[in-house]
């Protein structure tokens, strides 16, 4: 099952600012969901994003926020009890998902939404956590749960699916 751009949308989880610094690799990670975002929205792919507790672990990076068309607050690790499917855009079923941490609220979330009927896809190097065994562990149970795991690359190439899409040239130098 491929990815397409006019049926998904982009889920960026807690890339918090007090956060960030604890995650391995934390600005890979962010350098990553901000191409990823770069190009959903070249793409017209809807950007969201979420915030675990705000008040104690800050916003958004504001590199990321600037790219989220709303960002949802959020108290539950799984965003979905607290509103999240309510405000994903209608007519699309297919959810990219990235961001922190991977075994906690990214995988709580890509759960509950693989359980409400949507195509997940978890993109691996766009997720991150405190440390690298607890990341694997989630990514491995997400693709047994029915999510796939994919990569950024592979999210822009399906995305695009030619390279004589207009925005071709703008993502392929986004990815090199």
């Amino acid at each position: 099952m491929l990815m397409k751009a006019d049926q998904s949308i982009l889920i960026l989880i807690d890339l918090q600012e007090k956060l960030m610094p604890s995650i391995t690799y934390g600005g890979d990670v962010i350098s990553q969901c901000l191409t990823l975002a770069t190009i959903a929205g070249l793409l017209e792919v809807p950007v969201m994003g979420t915030e675990q507790l705000p008040e104690k672990l800050g916003t958004t990076v504001p590199d990321v926020r600037e790219l989220c068309d709303q960002v949802i607050e959020k108290y539950h690790f799984d965003a979905c009890p607290d509103g999240l499917i309510d405000k994903l855009p209608e007519g699309r079923q297919q959810i990219v998902i990235g961001g922190c941490e991977t075994h906690v609220c990214m995988m709580q979330t890509a759960l509950s939404l693989v359980d409400a009927g949507y195509k997940v896809w978890a993109v691996a190097d766009a997720t991150g956590s405190r440390n690298d065994l607890d990341r694997d562990i989630a990514l491995d149970r997400l693709h047994q749960s029915g999510a796939r795991v994919v990569t950024v690359e592979m999210v822009a190439f399906e995305w695009l699916r030619h390279c004589k899409h207009p925005r071709f040239r703008d993502i392929q130098k986004l990815i090199k």
